[in-house]
């Protein structure tokens, strides 16, 4: 349905990267915790969207090198912006998010020097993109809900913080499991 109407899959990649920059922005704006019952929902969405994406890219034969550019570029300016709209809440460590945000891009990163090494594009975790997805939307719906008890998002970041360089290290250790056999 998507394709007869002449959609293309660097139409969703951008579409999804947009809205993201702009319900962080609204976020950071605002700086109201009501305003994060958004970030499930749109978790979903963006999530969706990147499945459509990749099935456009696949069955409709529009996978290209500026698809792949656009696709990882795309995710790691869409975590950047979801990510960093949690520093403009009271009483959270701004060092925190900016780390969480950096190792997000380690991992992202580690997983494309997998495709340059192997071949194959590494999704290995324990924190990989749909993994921060949920972690983002559920701790999203908590501040909403709970918005008093922000300092929560500082323990789930640092949580998140060693998880990524977690996934980080499996990413770059399959590889290397996979280049020396």
């Amino acid at each position: 349905m998507i394709f007869i109407r002449g959609v293309t899959a660097n139409q969703v990649t951008i579409s999804a990267v947009i809205f993201s920059v702009i319900l962080g922005a609204v976020l950071m704006i605002f700086r109201e915790p009501r305003l994060y019952i958004l970030l499930p929902i749109f978790m979903f969405i963006r999530m969706a969207l990147n499945a459509i994406d990749g099935m456009l890219a696949r069955e409709f034969s529009q996978k290209s090198q500026l698809g792949a550019i656009l696709n990882e570029v795309g995710d790691i300016i869409a975590d950047a912006a979801l990510y960093l709209a949690f520093a403009f809440l009271t009483g959270v460590s701004l060092w925190l998010v900016v780390l969480v945000v950096l190792l997000s891009w380690l991992t992202e990163f580690c997983g494309l020097i997998a495709q340059t090494l192997i071949g194959i594009r590494n999704y290995r975790g324990p924190m990989g993109k749909s993994d921060r997805a949920f972690v983002l939307g559920a701790l999203g719906l908590f501040i909403a809900f709970w918005p008093q008890y922000t300092c929560m998002v500082d323990i789930v970041f640092g949580f998140s913080a060693i998880l990524l360089a977690w996934t980080s290290i499996n990413r770059c250790r399959s590889a290397l499991e996979v280049k020396n056999a």
